[in-house]
């Protein structure tokens, strides 16, 4: 599971270094924001539309809406910010988005909670010396109330050894080197991406327990505790 993640910022520059970006000129990049929660709108990386060569930066909510749905999002009653994995070639929800619609979620690092109900540590999960990286996510457009909307999910898979005490899921964070496979290659060439990310290139250390309030942000919520 991934319910929540942080982003530092990050400048056109380095997303241009990672992938054959298109960087709109006298646009400043997305904010840092510290306190992503689902519903939310943040920035996904994913192939420009009509065949055209290179990525783009693109807006999008975190919740994924298949292109089939049609009624208003209210009455969306199934959780669609995580994918599993395992399964995601025989979902109805996902299937679609996972054969034609890849894409990278920029991050610097994610939550999870851990502890008895009511007790519960919030911790910071990073990769070591990586100031952002991209997980695995998918997207979709709908058409709801006449309005087209933009929408992904992150795909998590099996935890490693830093995540196994926190969490039974992880999201699947991609190499760089992969980028450009996970989004273009046929669904068929990608499943060896979903697998746990080793982990002595992660930490995790627990933070302020104001994160779990959505509307507290800033660098102050990553600190340690």
């Amino acid at each position: 599971m991934c319910g929540r993640f942080f982003r530092h910022g990050v400048s056109w520059a380095d997303y241009h270094a990672a992938l054959n970006m298109i960087t709109p000129e006298g646009v400043d990049p997305p904010e840092a924001n510290y306190n992503i929660a689902p519903m939310s709108i943040a920035p996904i990386i994913r192939p420009l539309e009509h065949h055209m060569p290179g990525y783009e930066l693109a807006p999008a909510q975190w919740s994924l809406v298949p292109s089939w749905w049609k009624k208003p999002l209210s009455e969306k009653k199934f959780s669609t910010f995580n994918a599993r994995s395992e399964s995601v070639n025989e979902s109805k929800t996902f299937q679609g988005s996972f054969r034609h619609h890849r894409c990278l979620i920029p991050m610097s690092g994610f939550y999870e909670w851990t502890g008895s109900k009511g007790a519960k540590t919030p911790f910071a999960i990073s990769l070591r010396n990586r100031r952002w990286f991209c997980c695995a996510g998918l997207w979709n457009r709908a058409m709801i109330d006449g309005s087209e909307i933009d929408t992904f999910t992150i795909l998590t898979t099996t935890p490693n050894d830093v995540m196994a005490g926190l969490h039974t899921r992880m999201p699947v964070i991609i190499h760089p080197e992969d980028y450009v496979r996970w989004m273009t290659a046929h669904y068929n060439d990608v499943y060896d991406l979903m697998r746990p990310f080793p982990a002595f290139d992660m930490h995790a250390w627990p933070v302020n327990a104001a994160v779990g309030n959505v509307r507290n942000n800033g660098p102050q919520l990553i600190e340690e505790r």
